[in-house]
């Protein structure tokens, strides 16, 4: 082990985890630039760069002197204790010994082909031309199921359930189908009344046809007023809109644009200035540290969805955002009211892209997801099958009839990534999300009508102290716990969208 006399076996651990946090930074920004700036034809090299740092990240990750600098860290400090220290070292323990399992020629081909079957995906998706992206999907199934192999799974568990773990600790396939399953009837029960309701909500302001900077312009003035700080980000278009970057000081997301469709546009900002505020939140002094990273993609997407739904969908945010529209649309939008915004942000309609969807179906979409990668994963479903099954699966949970793969199995940009197990994280966002967010209401009463007067930093103020300055401190599920003093449950999904929907549609 190469520390010195002046430094401690802790230091030293903090001193590997920021070199490798340094290295994964760059590929962050890597990543960014290859979904907004780089040119078609640089994405051969692109995937040689990306799988060099994940390499050399990896090789860091299982190096003998941090397993060795660990060991002694684990001798030394109370691994019990709640502090700062003691998580910190409790995760990279879980994070190093699931690395060193991975042999890193397996880690360096899964960022190679992640990075050339994302590029494939676009033109793919572009021309709806899903025999194009098989071998890039075959592949990458194929590269999945090693690294599920290499990581292995508890007795009665699958393939699925190693993965999931690196995006939702302890996140099992048979603990998700045992939310899933209750929760798809109640939503569907709900969906069903709407659509007996006969009520159609005022749609105006998606019919109008606004230019796509003045969008882009509207789009930045509403995420800068939530709480996004452009002086350490920045907001880009790309076909699938994300948030990345490299550190709290340097955060990148995207969004996109529909000539008549402005509240997808405000939606996705919001969401990913969600996503992005978290990032912000994270604090600097810990990077490379667990305690200075987001605990997980569940707890991540709870902040989006937050931001864009119990606030960005509520009828108080739309009072504050109407005056916006006037400022950046003038005569355009003339007649649109908050009252008609927010039902326009509000239409239930069963479709069929996920990104687009209305609360009520959304989780719909995400459960097809999960089956369905599932069984690629166990061999249940031939990756040239996928398409079939994906419209099936639309036509019992939506109804739906699918019209083309670019609508159907194309749509999502997750599986080119590489990025199996991650699907449910959504609706288990969304759940820690509604869980979370009535308890701020609890704490902090008034909090929803003053977003009508641009009062949003008190909720972020919240989520800073509340989750986002804590990083990998606590589980999800203890976090969750911590906050609102139970375990993560559907009933307040339920509630606020029976809350909303129903009055809405006269149910």
């Amino acid at each position: 082990m190469s520390t010195t006399a002046t430094s401690t076996a802790y230091d030293h651990l903090l001193e590997l985890l920021e070199e490798e946090a340094v290295l994964n930074s760059i590929n962050g920004l890597l990543g960014w630039d290859q979904e907004t700036m780089m040119p078609t034809e640089g994405a051969g090299h692109r995937a040689k760069q990306i799988s060099l740092l994940a390499r050399l990240s990896h090789e860091r990750l299982t190096s003998s002197d941090l397993a060795e600098t660990l060991a002694v860290c684990e001798g030394e400090i109370d691994l019990n204790a709640d502090t700062e220290a003691a998580a910190n070292v409790r995760a990279v323990r879980h994070d190093h010994d699931r690395a060193v399992r991975l042999p890193a020629t397996l880690v360096q081909e899964a960022a190679e082909t992640a990075s050339a079957a994302q590029h494939e995906w676009v033109e793919s998706r572009a021309n709806n031309d899903f025999k194009r992206f098989l071998p890039w999907l075959e592949k990458t199934v194929d590269i999945c199921r090693r690294k599920a192999e290499c990581f292995g799974w508890a007795d009665g568990g699958e393939p699925w359930d190693a993965l999931a773990e690196d995006y939702e600790p302890g996140c099992t396939a048979a603990g998700v189908a045992s939310v899933f399953g209750p929760l798809r009837d109640r939503l569907r029960a709900l969906i069903a009344e709407i659509g007996a309701s006969g009520r159609t909500p005022d749609a105006r302001l998606d019919s109008l046809e606004l230019p796509l900077d003045r969008q882009m312009a509207f789009c930045l003035e509403v995420a800068e007023k939530i709480g996004f700080d452009s002086t350490r980000g920045r907001l880009d278009v790309s076909t699938h809109p994300f948030c990345g970057g490299s550190h709290c000081d340097d955060v990148r997301m995207t969004t996109r644009f529909h000539d008549d469709m402005l509240t997808d546009a405000v939606s996705s900002t919001m969401h990913e200035s969600g996503h992005a505020m978290y990032e912000q939140g994270l604090p600097y002094a810990a990077f490379g540290a667990p305690c200075g990273n987001s605990v997980s993609l569940g707890i991540h997407e709870s902040q989006s969805r937050m931001w864009e739904n119990q606030v960005g969908r509520s009828e108080s945010f739309w009072k504050f955002a109407t005056p916006l529209l006037e400022k950046h649309f003038g005569a355009a939008v003339a007649g649109i009211d908050a009252r008609a915004a927010f039902e326009s942000a509000n239409r239930v309609n069963p479709g069929f892209i996920r990104v687009e969807a209305d609360e009520a179906t959304y989780n719909m979409h995400i459960m097809i997801r999960f089956e369905l990668e599932r069984a690629m994963l166990t061999g249940d479903l031939s990756p040239a099958d996928l398409p079939g099954a994906w419209n099936d699966a639309y036509r019992d949970f939506l109804g739906l009839e699918i019209v083309d793969d670019r609508r159907g199995c194309l749509q999502d940009v997750h599986w080119s990534m590489g990025a199996m197990g991650y699907f449910p994280t959504y609706t288990l966002g969304n759940l820690y999300c509604a869980q979370i967010f009535e308890t701020a209401c609890e704490e902090m009463p008034g909090l929803v009508d003053g977003f009508a007067d641009g009062r949003f930093s008190g909720l972020l103020e919240w989520l800073r102290a509340n989750i986002h300055g804590h990083g990998r401190r606590y589980s999800p599920g203890q976090l969750c716990e911590r906050i609102t003093g139970k375990p993560v449950s559907a009933d307040p999904l339920m509630r606020y969208l029976e809350g909303k929907f129903r009055p809405l549609y006269g149910i």
